[in-house]
């Protein structure tokens, strides 16, 4: 028998835990809702989903997923905005409760893993990973490994109308509302301004141009600061890719923007990866 991870895929709805193969074939696959609001309730349902989906620990070498939050090296999570609760233990909580060594990392370095080393993406040297959606998140994989980058990107300074934003609460999927609002348009959301924009209304299309720009020069930026060869790009805002990849591609000439491949399982397949990663350190 091969060797296998228990991969886990935490979000701010479900939770997705999986047995994979060296082969990153998923064996077994069990979604559960997130239990928010409570640490200790929170804790014991990952235990309590991790028993339920595996019955057989004997060819697993390591629990490896992925959060949304920031997390120490140590796989201490300092907090799950989405879930409501911080100071988490989860790493230690579980290497306890299984006995097998456990690392967690950003779902955004998880999902990076999983471009960069299943499918298409695996061929390129380094690929910088980009998420838009409630926020941005991202990552920089080089042969396959993550590398020193933030993927607390969202942070980053943005200029806009000679004011400083962070750019994800001016260009992410909800912060389109923020711009949106400060050119005096109201939208409901991300789908209702694409609409607009597809439908060709004037202040809409004006906004659209700014928000182009503004992602444009973000993914510049990463360009000339890690030159990756790929950039993986995905997240809510991808639903509108009709719309908007176009003209994205033509405002960044330097850099090669990709759809990201990897689909609903990255989280699973990227935590898999890093744990097969880990293992062999």
């Amino acid at each position: 028998m091969g060797k296998k991870v228990i991969a886990l895929d935490i979000g701010g709805t479900n939770t997705r835990v999986a047995l994979i193969n060296d082969k990153y074939e998923i064996e077994k696959v069990l979604i559960k809702p997130t239990l928010v609001g409570n640490l200790e309730l929170f804790l014991q349902s990952i235990e309590d989903v991790i028993v339920e989906a595996i019955d057989n620990f004997d060819d697993v070498i390591c629990i490896a997923g992925g959060v949304p939050g920031r997390v120490r090296w140590d796989g201490y999570i300092y907090a799950l905005p989405n879930i409501h609760i911080s100071q988490i233990p989860l790493a230690e909580r579980l290497e306890k409760r299984f006995n097998k060594k456990t690392y967690i990392i950003n779902d955004a370095e998880v999902a990076a893993l999983a471009e960069a080393n299943i499918g298409p993406y695996a061929k390129y040297s380094s690929l910088y990973f980009i998420t838009v959606s409630t926020g941005v998140g991202g990552a920089l994989t080089i042969n396959g490994k993550l590398r020193s980058s933030s993927y607390e990107v969202g942070h980053t300074m943005a200029q806009y109308r000679n004011e400083v934003h962070e750019f994800e609460h001016m260009a992410s999927g909800t912060g389109l509302r923020r711009l949106a609002d400060a050119n005096g348009l109201n939208i409901a959301d991300a789908k209702e301004f694409f609409a607009l924009v597809k439908n060709g209304h004037e202040l809409a299309n004006r906004v659209y141009r700014d928000w182009i720009k503004l992602l444009a020069g973000f993914i510049e930026m990463n360009q000339e600061n890690f030159q990756p060869e790929v950039f993986a790009i995905t997240g809510g805002v991808m639903k509108s890719a009709d719309i908007f990849w176009d003209d994205l591609v033509r405002n960044c000439p330097n850099s090669t923007l990709l759809k990201a491949n990897a689909g609903q399982n990255a989280g699973l397949l990227g935590a898999a990866v890093y744990g097969f990663q880990k293992a062999a350190e």
